[in-house]
């Protein structure tokens, strides 16, 4: 550059670096509000994963610890969380001609045929129980002759479960395949003092069937993943409030350099 460009040549403003703009009041403010921000953000996601956690905790449940089933259910009541899977005692008497056959019914891996008692306790209430299991429709129909004819014990133990959905029958030709209690009241008629919701699967061996395999109830803890995903979303906020700050120091910090490159003028050669 020749001296008279030098001389004519506007003195260049000083540009000041991005830590230093950074420091100004102005962007302090903003960082500590932006931090503010962030920590807000980062409570909720905190909040989210603790409630992934407890939903995933498994109630204390002694399903496996014999209970009175009045202690647990009510006729005409539906089945609580508490009731499923439990296992009761009931003192009840089976009506004579009101055995059902279900069909489509996998025990241990083997398909086959769960037979359906209509049991009535000394109140008066209807419950369903499934006394067992037979490989074949022959073998169903003989054990529930003899169930005729030698009713099953009047006490009765076994694990308590929600009524099934109803499904797609063929009535007319007697053919169930789901322990529906709607589907059941059906064949029963009248009942006048009510039912349970649900059902039980006997633990009482009946001559010529098979005991229903009927294990306890899941313990398995599984987190609920909807929550770990909106946990993540917070966290990921909390750090976009911190570039956000940081994206405006630095457009601040450029704007600032264009202007000192405007005043600088061209250079000139």
């Amino acid at each position: 550059m020749s001296e008279a460009a030098e001389r004519t040549a506007p003195a260049a403003a000083a540009t000041p670096s991005l830590w230093r703009i950074a420091r100004r009041p102005r962007w302090i403010g903003a960082l500590i509000l932006a931090l503010a921000v962030a920590a807000g953000f980062a409570a909720l996601g905190q909040w989210q994963l603790a409630r992934s956690f407890e939903s995933a905790v498994v109630p204390d449940q002694q399903t496996e610890t014999v209970v009175a089933l009045e202690s647990v259910a009510k006729p005409q009541s539906p089945v609580l969380s508490i009731a499923t899977g439990q296992l009761v005692s009931v003192d009840a008497q089976f009506v004579a001609g009101d055995y059902v056959v279900l069909s489509d019914r996998v025990n241990l891996a083997a398909p086959g045929y769960w037979v359906v008692g209509h049991a009535v306790l000394p109140d008066g209430a209807s419950l369903a129980v499934a006394l067992g299991w037979a490989a074949t429709a022959d073998a169903a129909a003989s054990a529930i002759q003899a169930l005729e004819q030698h009713p099953p014990a009047a006490a009765i133990t076994g694990r308590y479960l929600p009524s099934e959905s109803a499904q797609e029958t063929d009535f007319e030709h007697g053919k169930h395949s789901s322990l529906a209690v709607a589907d059941l009241l059906n064949t029963w008629g009248s009942v006048p003092h009510g039912v349970y919701g649900g059902y039980l699967v006997s633990r009482e061996v009946v001559d010529g069937l098979d005991l229903i395999d009927s294990p306890a109830p899941s313990t398995e803890v599984s987190l609920n993943l909807l929550n770990i995903f909106y946990a993540i979303e917070w966290v990921i906020f909390a750090g976009f409030a911190i570039f956000l700050w940081y994206r405006l120091v630095k457009d601040a910090w450029e704007a600032e350099a264009a202007a000192a490159q405007d005043a600088k003028g061209p250079t000139v050669e």
